[in-house]
């Protein structure tokens, strides 16, 4: 199932909700598109919602670093919210739980970058 996400702001942080499996097919360069329309709006903050993300390839965790490069290059910062049992091992395994800040609901994300 190939990802389909709907964004976005509130309270000035631009939310992706991501759906399906984040393969970095076309779905990359779009999510990093939106990130890149909403710095240009002067948005600081970025919150990846991974509730209901099943799978991550190695394509997806590059369009997850795009992602918070651009934010950080800003200024900005990026927070992923809710990751599967799955997402969580891949975040530790591949140490982007080090990198990304990461959050269990997408409210506790919200009321962090207040």
């Amino acid at each position: 199932m190939k990802a389909a996400f709907e964004s976005y702001v509130q309270d000035e942080t631009l939310i992706l909700k991501i759906k399906g499996d984040l393969i970095g097919d076309e779905s990359g360069p779009q999510l990093v598109g939106i990130v890149s329309d909403g710095l240009q709006e002067g948005i600081k903050k970025c919150i990846v919602d991974l509730s209901q993300v099943r799978y991550i390839s190695s394509s997806g965790i590059g369009v997850l670093i795009t992602i918070l490069t651009k934010m950080r290059n800003a200024d900005g910062e990026v927070y992923l919210t809710s990751p599967s049992e799955h997402v969580k091992k891949l975040l530790i395994i591949t140490k982007l739980n080090n990198i990304f800040t990461v959050f269990d609901t997408l409210e506790d994300a919200l009321n962090q970058s207040r």
